[in-house]
């Protein structure tokens, strides 16, 4: 019985994968921030190669990870960007049901505190992150709901404008980044949180009572409502930033701004890597996936002087580069 139970397993995932040869497009999903250089590459694909021009679609990191691990065939995509990394959570899924992965790393990126051009400068500590968006915070030797209203209650230099902050969903990579990385950081060094012993949980709960506003997985929505409101901030990747330079300017983060020399050298803060991930059953099945990587991993996209830099993207190393142009274009499985 259960030789049978695999064979008819096998027969169906190979139906499955057969009819995926009725699409002859690359199907892309995922992180909002990885969507301009996938697009990128995605055009350019479609212009030297033979190959119909893959779709992408933003659907944030999250939402991208569900799509891609629920199955084998023609209805599920073959690509998903992230700006972070697949969680074990999520490997399992994809595990689950049988599909293969390839990671490929494919830069790095800062996550920008952003406000309108018209709007004050600042220089904000992690401390002072966590201080603005926690939900809770420590005070008298226990948690208490975050009374800072303004600016200037966490800090009198700060300006005296209400706390306004645009970010990203709970489906977003930039906010999983966002919250391990600024108010996980801002936590533990806070006068206090040793003490309560808090947990990751306490870390990363953003406040509920609108000074915290979800604005969606679409960055270029964010841009517009700072240009509307310039006593507001936004929280999106580097990319939208360098894109948007002549609309919005990025906090320094204890000193640093976020700039590409600053998040190169690993001397900003908030920064973190970027991914995708190939469905390694479609490989072969879905026309031009292989070379759509190739295209992704060459010099002429992703290198130093590459097409994706002048989207954002800041490179890894040169040896790292080389390296992980091997793994992906060999599509070496993902093991965790």
């Amino acid at each position: 019985m259960k030789t049978k139970s695999l064979t008819l397993a096998a027969a169906a995932t190979l139906a499955m994968i057969g009819a995926a040869e009725a699409r002859d497009q690359i199907r892309i999903v995922g992180s909002s921030t990885v969507f301009p250089f996938s697009t990128a590459v995605a055009e350019q694909f479609g212009k030297s190669s033979s190959f119909s021009t893959p779709v992408v679609e933003s659907t944030g990191t999250g939402g991208g990870m569900k799509l891609f691990c629920s199955g084998v065939g023609e209805d599920h995509p073959d690509v998903t960007n992230a700006s972070r990394r697949m969680k074990k959570s999520e490997f399992e899924n994809c595990a689950k049901k049988g599909i293969g992965i390839t990671e490929v790393k494919i830069g790095f990126d800062g996550i920008v505190i952003a406000n309108a051009k018209k709007g004050p400068d600042l220089d904000l500590s992690l401390e002072q992150l966590f201080l603005a968006l926690a939900k809770e915070i420590p005070q008298g030797g226990k948690l208490i709901a975050n009374p800072n209203k303004m600016w200037s209650d966490i800090d009198p230099s700060l300006p005296k404008t209400k706390i306004e902050v645009l970010g990203p969903p709970p489906t977003s990579g930039t906010r999983d980044a966002f919250v391990e990385i600024a108010m996980e950081g801002g936590c533990k060094t806070l006068a206090g949180a040793k003490e309560l012993g808090l947990k990751k949980k306490a870390c990363h709960a953003v406040r509920e009572d609108g000074s915290f506003i979800e604005a969606g997985e679409n960055d270029n929505l964010i841009v517009q409502k700072l240009e509307a409101n310039p006593a507001a901030f936004g929280i999106f990747g580097f990319s939208f930033l360098d894109q948007n330079s002549d609309k919005v300017k990025g906090a320094s983060i204890a000193g640093t701004p976020p700039e590409f020399e600053e998040i190169a050298a690993g001397n900003y803060p908030i920064s973190r890597s970027l991914f995708f991930y190939v469905k390694q059953q479609h490989v072969g099945v879905i026309p031009g996936i292989k070379e759509f990587v190739t295209e992704f991993t060459s010099e002429n996209a992703w290198g130093e002087d590459g097409y994706l830099v002048d989207k954002g993207l800041i490179p890894l190393p040169d040896a790292d580069r080389a390296a992980m142009a091997t793994q992906a274009q060999g599509l070496a499985p993902l093991s965790m």
